[in-house]
């Protein structure tokens, strides 16, 4: 069974509000088999919300419709598919009753525009709102001479999510045909897209029922793999045999198998080892220690460290000597390592990183350019340093910087 979302609503088109209903339902619909085929997002303009509802119904069996429920002239939702579906669109005594006991029992005065709020449509059952005054509305009818599901959500995330849960899915186990969706996520670091798919395109392609999709994001490459069966251990065991394959074909540039973060992982082997690890940060300014304190328990394994962006306080904070730095200058192999090794004494740890750079844009020269990083791991006994040059603005370089590091400290651990 295939679905389409349309989020109602003009402020989801500007840059100041996004659609994140979609994501929750997407979620919970795959735990029934139902795979999301389309997403659209449509302004508060009735001819237009119309034309989205018959496009969704001519191409998916289920249709889901977020926003639009509210009392105002813009919330429109109801009125479009009544129009769409050519039914009739009816107040409800019983449904404007609950309005004004809703209302009466927070002690306000209903207005008179929440009363549409009870427009009922034809043969639709109603969804209760448990936490606000818009209901939803659930519709099994046919359109074009199939059978179709036409759902209407509020979209606050507090009303949609309880009222999904405990009206959609129990109505949505019932009326749908028995399937099961397996899904794995595979992640790897520091490989490109291209490249990654180049080495693994030849063996996904043979498993023509296992979707297969490929989001890369700053040094981070996401492998999502979805596989729709009629019984649960059919589907997994394909997905898990083509996962095993994948896993083979990019061996340590995997990380994780089941959509762990990098920062989890790095974490999760510092524990295993009972090792702990301090950084020091020039160009990243603390990203890599944000994202590992981001991490639930962190303190076990993640001592802390400082940020050393001036010179100064490379040398007061990490210990670097002054020497390497006017020597060698602060963005170099030798002071990274210096830093690294600096911060471990300092704090502590087991394991030191030392990151340095020049995130730009200004900063660089011809010898030593805008992304040219050096990320360095000491244990006291070795130090690994390693020299990237990463391209993009200053934002994507510090990114950059600390995805390298963090995989570094990964795969030192391993």
């Amino acid at each position: 069974m295939n679905c389409e979302i349309i989020a109602v609503g003009s402020e989801l088109l500007t840059p100041f509000r996004q659609d994140t209903n979609s994501l929750y339902v997407t979620d919970r619909l795959y735990e029934l088999g139902v795979r999301v085929v389309f997403k659209t997002i449509v302004g508060d303009r009735k001819e237009h919300l119309v034309d989205a509802i018959h496009t969704g119904l001519r191409r998916v069996d289920i249709l889901i419709l977020t926003g639009g429920l509210g009392p105002t002239e813009d919330d429109l939702t109801r009125q479009a598919v009544a129009t769409a579906l050519k039914i009739a669109l009816k107040r409800d005594p019983d449904l404007v009753a609950q309005l004004y006991a809703r209302f009466a029992g927070r002690r306000i005065q209903m207005t008179s525009n929440n009363t549409r709020q009870g427009d009922r449509l034809e043969n639709a059952t109603i969804l209760d709102n448990a936490n606000g005054t818009a209901p939803g509305q659930w519709l099994d009818t046919i359109y074009g001479g199939h059978r179709k599901l036409v759902i209407l959500l509020p979209g606050p995330p507090s009303e949609l999510e309880p009222m999904f849960d405990q009206a959609c899915m129990p109505l949505l186990e019932a009326a749908l045909p028995v399937s099961f969706i397996a899904r794995r996520t595979l992640k790897a670091a520091m490989i490109g897209e291209s490249a990654a798919d180049a080495r693994i395109a030849p063996i996904y392609q043979k498993y023509g029922d296992v979707e297969t999709t490929i989001l890369a994001h700053t040094g981070d490459i996401q492998l999502n793999l979805l596989c729709a069966k009629k019984a649960m251990d059919l589907a997994q065991r394909r997905v898990d045999e083509l996962a095993g394959k994948i896993e083979e074909e990019l061996e340590d540039f995997i990380y994780s198998s089941q959509a762990e973060t990098l920062e989890q992982i790095v974490l999760y082997y510092l524990g295993m080892r009972g090792a702990t690890l301090a950084v020091a940060e020039s160009c990243t300014g603390g990203l890599m220690s944000q994202r590992l304190t981001s991490i639930d328990g962190s303190s076990r394994s993640f001592l802390g460290g400082a940020i050393v962006y001036s010179n100064d306080l490379k040398t007061e904070f990490a210990d670097v000597p002054r020497t390497l730095i006017d020597d060698y200058g602060a963005v170099s192999s030798e002071v990274a390592e210096a830093m690294a090794d600096g911060i471990r004494e300092r704090v502590g740890a087991t394991f030191g990183c030392g990151i340095t750079g020049v995130a730009g844009p200004g900063g660089g020269t011809e010898e030593k350019p805008v992304g040219l990083v050096y990320v360095a791991v000491s244990d006291g006994k070795h130090t690994d340093v390693l020299e990237k040059r990463f391209l993009g603005g200053r934002e994507s370089i510090r990114q950059w910087a600390a995805q390298q590091a963090l995989d570094m400290v990964r795969r030192r651990l391993m």
